[in-house]
């Protein structure tokens, strides 16, 4: 998440979260002595008002694995910009196989979203948002490939602060 320009860090302290299980997996290691189980559990945290995080955690019972995972979503908040509820611009996302597409949609619309780009758009607060999943349908990747789309999403007093112009003057040309 650091390779953005944009990306506003959030403390967890005083904000509201809640966490959402995109999934869990059993996992093996097999050893001389036989299979050993575990859990790998990928969870989406936010405040329905703009932050929001991931985490992956791991442990040998699902509750501890969801548990650590929710902690470390809470070291990941992100902070993401909106608009009247929707996103600003549409944008594409994608890590490793997975690529998604996410799109602004008029109010009333809803979030209409699979799996996992559902969680994370929810979890942001995100109330109409058209998206397309395509290629991986891994879920570690399209969390991580709808993070990628939304943290390079910028909001218009962004671009004009970028670009040294007034808000005026990015809509009018």
């Amino acid at each position: 998440m650091l390779g953005y320009k944009n990306v506003e860090r959030v403390k967890p302290s005083g904000l509201e979260l809640v966490d959402r299980l995109v999934g869990v997996q059993r996992v093996t290691k097999v050893t001389k002595g036989g299979r050993a189980f575990g859990f790998s559990a990928i969870v989406v945290v936010g405040d329905g008002k703009g932050v929001v995080g991931h985490g992956l955690g791991k442990s040998k019972d699902v509750s501890s694995a969801i548990a650590k995972a929710v902690e470390d979503a809470k070291k990941n908040l992100v902070r993401i910009p909106l608009l009247k509820g929707t996103l600003p611009h549409e944008q594409k996302g994608k890590f490793g196989g997975a690529k998604v597409f996410i799109k602004p949609a008029s109010n009333g619309t809803g979030v209409i979203a699979g799996g996992a780009v559902r969680a994370v758009l929810e979890s942001v607060g995100v109330h109409d948002v058209l998206s397309k999943s395509q290629g991986s349908s891994n879920p570690h990747n399209v969390v991580k490939a709808t993070f990628d789309a939304l943290l390079q999403l910028r909001s218009a007093e962004t671009i004009a602060r970028q670009r040294g112009i007034s808000l005026e003057k990015v809509f009018n040309g």
